[in-house]
């Protein structure tokens, strides 16, 4: 198979910092086919990093998806089949079903992904593009450039790392069967490929955005307008290692700016529901209900109702204040009679009258506010501590043994962990912990998630397992196509 005249326009740029090393009609606008199934893919991560939908959602599939001429899956009008199934037949085999199944299922139609579409590519700053549909089937208007589609597989490669790994896969489960890679022959042939996507129709001729990795170089590729996929492979090659050759093996990592998440597309017009009675008379007509559809950005916490302050009678203040009177009185005449009765036991050794208690009452009972004066102790009196206390018999010392204590592990066992990969950037692996994390709450609750900076990259792990546990989350998370291996306590 083979295009003919189709515009050519390539790329080369460092993707550790975006820096151009080649361009040649870099900014045309040309057709990009299938190409467009990475920005179709981009959203599909950003909405299952922020909880949109889920890998695990059953998609239903319309009669639009099915129809969508080959490339594709073979989905059936009416069936249901999981997200991840499509992520992969849209990835890997460049399925047009799929790709315009996974926009409905995001965006509820194919015109709403494409609205999203463009303003994804407005924030990444893709200023030549404009979409009209997920697949990439030529459209009027449906065009974009070899530096816009490199800027977005860069993005791709550092904004969710955690997927990236789907496009370096030969083939994959597809859910009803088995798919090929449709950019495997140059992955097979140039050494350190890992990536990205093909494209391919009579008006676009034969494109590919590549990328491949060298020890600590990373290299992104865009052609459009080969001839056929042979020479558009060895084209690409031959740029690959134009840029090798170019770019300086020691170079700071500056990944590109993730753009803000905004949500699903608030700018759709309104969807009408019709809402209707279980027992229709035929007098009566449906209701039309204006449901706009926007993303809840707040939420507005209600004002607390205000609350009086109770209010007490007066008779009842006044009652208790002379109940608090009366107290105070009783409180005060005891300590009193306490410090006569103790004045008298010191009359043991310097006799006192009487009296003189009686008058330290009385002046208490006169001035309940005034402070009584302590009576001073007789020179007479001796108290017992100021005896002076005989030695202590002396008993001899005994001399123990040092005690060794062991420290007691409290882990449980808990001393292996799991390692779900190895990223360009700690941003990057933290990311991936963290979707990790929510993907396998099951088993990876209570674990360490730990970044270890490496010669090689960012290893992400999860500590603080026992060995049944890391195994487990592993063939889990494996069983779902993401890499995973056991680290133990050594």
């Amino acid at each position: 198979m083979s295009a003919m005249a189709a515009p050519y326009a390539a790329m080369v740029m460092d993707a550790r910092n975006g820096e151009v090393i080649h361009s040649e009609n870099a900014d045309t606008r040309l057709h990009p086919a299938s190409l467009t199934k990475m920005m179709t893919l981009y959203i599909v991560f950003e909405a299952v990093q922020n909880g949109e939908i889920s890998m695990d959602t059953a998609v239903r599939i319309s009669q639009k998806a099915a129809a969508e001429p080959p490339s594709k899956l073979g989905l059936r009008a009416g069936s249901t089949i999981q997200l991840r199934y499509l992520v992969r037949a849209a990835a890997i085999k460049s399925a047009n079903d799929a790709a315009t199944a996974l926009a409905e299922a995001i965006s509820g139609s194919e015109a709403a992904f494409a609205r999203r579409m463009n303003r994804t590519a407005k924030a990444l700053g893709m200023s030549r593009t404009t979409f009209k549909n997920a697949h990439g089937l030529t459209e009027s208007g449906h065009l974009s450039s070899a530096r816009d589609m490199t800027i977005l597989g860069r993005h791709l490669l550092y904004d969710y790392p955690q997927f990236y790994n789907l496009f370096q896969r030969r083939s994959t489960d597809a859910g009803i069967k088995a798919v090929s890679n449709t950019n495997r022959r140059f992955l097979d042939s140039y050494q350190g490929a890992d990536g990205i996507k093909t494209g391919y129709t009579r008006a676009a001729g034969f494109n590919l955005v590549a990328s491949a990795e060298r020890g600590s170089e990373r290299i992104i590729v865009t052609v459009f307008g080969g001839n056929s996929t042979a020479s558009r492979n060895a084209q690409v090659a031959k740029l690959m290692d134009l840029g090798f050759n170019k770019a300086p093996s020691r170079m700071a990592l500056r990944t590109p700016r993730k753009p803000p998440y905004l949500g699903p597309d608030t700018s759709a017009p309104a969807e009408t529901v019709i809402a209707r009675s279980q027992t229709p008379s035929t007098n009566t007509r449906a209701k039309s209900i204006r449901v706009v559809a926007a993303a809840v950005k707040t939420s507005l916490r209600p004002t607390a109702r205000p609350v009086a302050e109770p209010v007490l009678p007066d008779a009842l203040v006044a009652e208790l204040k002379q109940d608090i009177q009366s107290v105070l009185e009783e409180v005060q005449t005891a300590e009193v009679r306490e410090i006569a009765a103790t004045s008298a036991q010191v009359a043991i050794a310097a006799p006192a009258s009487n009296a003189a208690v009686e008058a330290v009452i009385a002046e208490q009972k006169t001035a309940p506010s005034a402070s009584v004066k302590p009576v001073v102790r007789p020179r007479t009196l001796v108290l017992a501590s100021a005896k002076t206390p005989q030695a202590a018999p002396t008993q001899p010392v005994v001399k123990r043994e040092a005690e060794v204590v062991t420290r007691i592990s409290t882990s449980g066992g808990r001393h292996w962990g799991i390692n779900v990969g190895r990223f360009s950037s700690r941003h990057a692996a933290e990311k991936a912990l963290l979707t990790t994390a929510l993907a396998e709450m099951a088993t990876l609750d209570g674990s360490l998630r730990k970044v270890v900076n490496g010669a090689r990259g960012f290893d992400a792990n999860f500590m603080g397992l026992t060995r049944d546990a890391a195994d487990l989350a592993c063939r889990r998370l494996q069983a779902r196509q993401v890499t995973c291996f056991m680290i133990g306590p050594s």
